[in-house]
């Protein structure tokens, strides 16, 4: 088989995810047949510098041995059991070893299988303990800029009119509070206490992503905004959820970006970065005071109800056990400090060009901002048709180029990635370029 047979193949039966499909009458999709450490490879046999992660999942390598076997392990014991009346060991030793290493005082764990699942039962959950103390707070407060996911009560508190804009007839009705930056937080906070005041007992909770707002073209935000956020919370008696679904497992350079800020939020939800690439899983972690709400007498009708087939499913939480297995054994946060450096130190100069806006990093994530190139133009498509000519993986965002790497990347395939889009940032031509 080779690339050519299998894309026909593919475009015949299927649709594929934040694509318009249109663009591969031009743009050739790219069947990859394995993967090992940093690297994907085609059917031509090409090979690829995953620089995103495969989607921000993958920490430590395609296919990696450790994670492998611990697979291998599981599969011959238990692949899956209804998680309704039944549990499992990988389940009940994951859940205490997050409780173990997220902040007090979350104790409680509830399990779905993908980071908009987690999204919307902290949202339902939020809002039921209000209902089952007799109250009703049918509102949420989300940020500027922000994603939480593509279900619609996901949909519902994020603010991307890309994904959001076309299903505004049929979602929740919630509120946006003006978005923190890196040189300014003051005005957000002031815009946060009059949405709460506003709405006062009538929102359920806050959702924020924690110091990165990722889809929304990689904005980020300092820690003291979280800080002094969850004081507004407290006094406002509204719950704070905190999306960590792409900046948890040491994104930011901390295992949780919320660490940084030396609080706790009510509600952590977390995916993505769990299973290390390798399997479905989500959790929403929160409080025994959340909890105690729900715990009733059957007839009482203050159940939480949110079911989902593969809840808990035995093999991710295997994989999630073997993903913490390599954070304890190889003193990743540690390791990652010298990376982040690197980084830091090789992508500071590109602010220095014509045509980039501004550089900002957040610990594993680094993002250039691109200026004077027109939306029509598509520039990032264009830079990521040329990066992967020179086999460095890259989906920019928009008119934003981001590395967001897995965590076994070396110094020298961090100095390759690098050097490959500073050589297209000084290309005169590229937004002349066609697509082919």
């Amino acid at each position: 088989m080779n690339n050519k047979t299998l894309m026909e193949e593919d475009l015949t039966y299927i649709f594929h995810p934040c694509t318009q499909m249109k663009d591969h009458e031009k743009i050739p999709l790219i069947p990859i047949k394995k993967g090992k450490g940093a690297y994907i490879y085609d059917f031509d046999g090409n090979k690829y510098l995953d620089c995103i992660s495969s989607w921000w999942v993958n920490l430590f390598g395609h296919s990696n041995d450790y994670i492998n076997s611990k697979i291998k392990e599981q599969i011959e014991v238990l692949e899956h059991v209804i998680f309704a009346g039944f549990t499992h060991k990988p389940a009940i030793d994951l859940a205490k070893r997050l409780v173990h290493i997220t902040p007090e005082p979350l104790k409680k764990i509830f399990f779905a299988d993908n980071g908009s699942s987690a999204i919307e039962i902290a949202l339902k959950m939020s809002f039921q303990y209000f209902k089952n103390k007799n109250e009703s707070r049918p509102l949420f407060v989300s940020l500027e800029n922000s994603y939480h996911g593509e279900t619609m009560g996901a949909l519902a508190v994020g603010d991307s009119g890309l994904y959001k804009d076309v299903y505004s007839d049929i979602l929740l009705k919630t509120v946006q509070a003006k978005s923190p930056s890196l040189r300014d937080e003051d005005e957000a906070l002031e815009d946060m206490k009059k949405v709460l005041k506003k709405y006062d007992g009538k929102v359920s909770a806050v959702v924020i992503e924690p110091l990165v707002q990722c889809a929304g073209s990689m904005k980020m935000y300092n820690p003291s905004y979280i800080t002094k956020l969850r004081t507004i919370c407290d006094n406002a008696g509204v719950f704070l959820i905190a999306d960590e679904i792409a900046v948890g497992f040491g994104r930011t350079g901390s295992m949780f970006a919320c660490e940084q800020a030396g609080i706790s939020p009510d509600f952590l939800c977390l995916s993505k970065g769990i299973t290390g690439g390798y399997m479905p899983l989500s959790c929403v972690l929160f409080t025994n005071n959340i909890y105690d709400a729900f715990y009733c007498d059957y007839n009482e009708g203050k159940s939480f109800l949110d079911s989902h087939s593969y809840t808990g499913n035995t093999l991710a939480c295997a994989v999630a056990n073997a993903v913490l297995d390599i954070f304890e054994n190889d003193n990743v946060i540690e390791k990652n400090a010298e990376k982040i450096k690197l980084i830091s130190e090789l992508t500071k100069p590109l602010a220095n060009l014509n045509n980039v806006k501004e550089v900002r990093q957040r610990g594993m994530i680094c993002a250039i901002e691109l200026q004077g190139y027109d939306a029509k133009q598509r520039i990032g498509l264009k830079f990521f048709q040329e990066a992967l000519k020179e086999g460095i993986y890259i989906r920019p965002l928009g008119n934003v180029i981001y590395f967001m790497p897995p965590y076994i990347i070396t110094n020298e395939e961090i100095k390759k990635m690098v050097s490959v889009v500073e050589r297209l940032l000084l290309c005169n031509n590229l937004s002349k370029g066609v697509l082919r």
